[in-house]
């Protein structure tokens, strides 16, 4: 730890705080220090700066130990206050030590200080480090019991530990139900190689990521997961558990499966399509195709068994005119005038109506 060392003193007796500096520099530290006699200037004091140390006399006549010792405590601080007087007994001073006070000394006897201070510094340090720890567990516990992925903890053996919300979401089973039970309750009995191959993986050190597999739920139905799963190494760092991180992958692996059946049907489908290419040898009388087979076929058969269009007859207008001369289409400038033109039938002899 640093040499330096910030120190508050409560003391109305200038010499007697100098005697407790200099005892503290023998001992190899620089204090920087600061000396107050009442409350209003402890209090400004401990407002103003960060302390590393309170040494305060026991009884002074405007302020106290037990005085100052309480405001220590209003201001929620976790510093060593050390108490020391000339005429403290011992019946006062474990009445100290239980308001919350680390150590008493005797200023006839400031030897013990220095091994105090140390004791007391280092202790105040190792409870600050135990203090962020504490709070880094529980924000890392709030992040797993937030987290929408199932986060999930087991021993060698494959014995779950822990089990978030989101695994009881994921599978079905509340952490009361499965905490206790192999893992291998999670996976389907047609993968029994799945688990010892993922143990001998991470016993090798080797983390497992972006897995995809099949866990089954509470409910017995198959839950295709993507799964990321890690060793945990004790102090030693020998291989003393697995966490694993999973999320569903069940709606993205269906529409996968959407997908790839659309694709097939589409395949298939073109594949039925035929379509005509290169020489056709037509008949130029009566057009009738040759087809693959070397028969003379009708064209539009050939054409339906070579493509997907299908036929409609009519006739056309000079077909019309040959095989049925009495039909007589409107002139074609009634069409290009926009008009709805009409048939003119020839008049049927004696027909009175026809006449008119």
């Amino acid at each position: 730890m640093s040499n330096v060392l910030r120190l508050l003193m409560v003391e109305d007796s200038e010499a007697d705080t100098w005697l407790i500096v200099r005892e503290l520099q023998r001992a190899g530290f620089r204090p920087e220090f600061e000396r107050v006699e009442t409350a209003g200037a402890m209090r400004d004091a401990l407002e103003a700066h960060p302390w590393d140390l309170i040494i305060s006399d026991y009884s002074m006549p405007l302020f106290g130990g037990p005085a100052a010792l309480a405001l220590y405590h209003e201001k929620g601080l976790d510093i060593p206050f050390i108490s020391v007087s000339g005429v403290i007994g011992e019946t006062t001073a474990v009445e100290m030590m239980k308001a919350g006070a680390h150590d008493y000394l005797m200023k006839d006897h400031l030897v013990r200080l220095a091994p105090a201070v140390t004791r007391e510094l280092r202790a105040a340090q190792e409870r600050r480090v135990n203090k962020q720890a504490e709070a880094a567990r529980a924000h890392l516990a709030a992040i797993v019991q937030s987290c929408d992925d199932a986060i999930v903890s087991q021993t060698l053996d494959g014995t779950i530990l822990s089990w978030n919300p989101g695994a009881e979401r994921l599978y079905g089973y509340t952490a009361l139900e499965i905490i206790g039970r192999s893992i291998s309750v999670l996976v389907p009995p047609d993968r029994p190689g799945e688990l010892p191959k993922i143990f001998e993986m991470l016993k090798r050190g080797e983390p497992i990521e972006g897995f995809e597999t099949v866990r089954v739920g509470k409910d017995g139905r198959p839950i295709e997961v993507m799964v990321t799963i890690s060793p945990i190494k004790d102090d030693a760092g020998n291989f003393a558990g697995a966490s694993s991180v999973a999320h569903s992958i069940s709606r993205r692996k269906q529409e996968e499966r959407e997908r790839q059946r659309l694709i097939q049907e589409l395949t298939e489908a073109l594949a039925r399509v035929k379509t005509l290419s290169g020489l056709l040898p037509i008949c130029s009388s009566c057009k009738k195709i040759r087809n693959d087979d070397g028969y003379w076929e009708q064209v539009e058969t050939y054409i339906k068994e070579h493509s997907q269009a299908e036929f409609t007859h009519s006739l056309c207008p000079d077909c019309a005119k040959l095989f049925f001369p009495e039909f007589q289409p409107a002139p074609a400038a009634e069409w290009e005038a926009g008009a709805k033109p009409e048939t003119r039938m020839p008049k049927a002899e004696g027909n009175p109506k026809s006449e008119a």
